[in-house]
């Protein structure tokens, strides 16, 4: 199934800057070969939903391989049916 999904990862317990964390999710998104386009509060991604859930595997497995203990998620989905949509049409059908 395609999807679209917003994904937010934060690495818990590792003091006020999480940068050095973003920036190892970032290179393993980039690689994905998905398309995905960062945000302050995290990252949208298109395209199947067993290769997002995959990645964000690939991200939490990273953060533990750097000393991560806790990791909170947050992920929303959302799909068409009716016709082929990706994030950029999304935006302009509104603009």
């Amino acid at each position: 199934m395609r999807v679209a999904a917003d994904l937010c990862i934060v690495p818990m317990g590792v003091g006020p800057s999480v940068s050095p964390y973003v920036r190892e999710i970032k290179a393993i998104i980039e690689a994905s070969g998905l398309t995905a386009t960062m945000h302050p509060n995290g990252t949208n991604i298109e395209g199947e939903l067993r290769d997002i859930c995959d990645l964000a595997e690939r991200c939490e497995a990273r953060l533990a391989e750097l000393g991560v203990q806790r990791t909170f998620f947050t992920m929303i989905f959302s799909t068409r049916r009716d016709k082929q949509q990706s994030m950029a049409d999304k935006l302009t059908a509104v603009s």
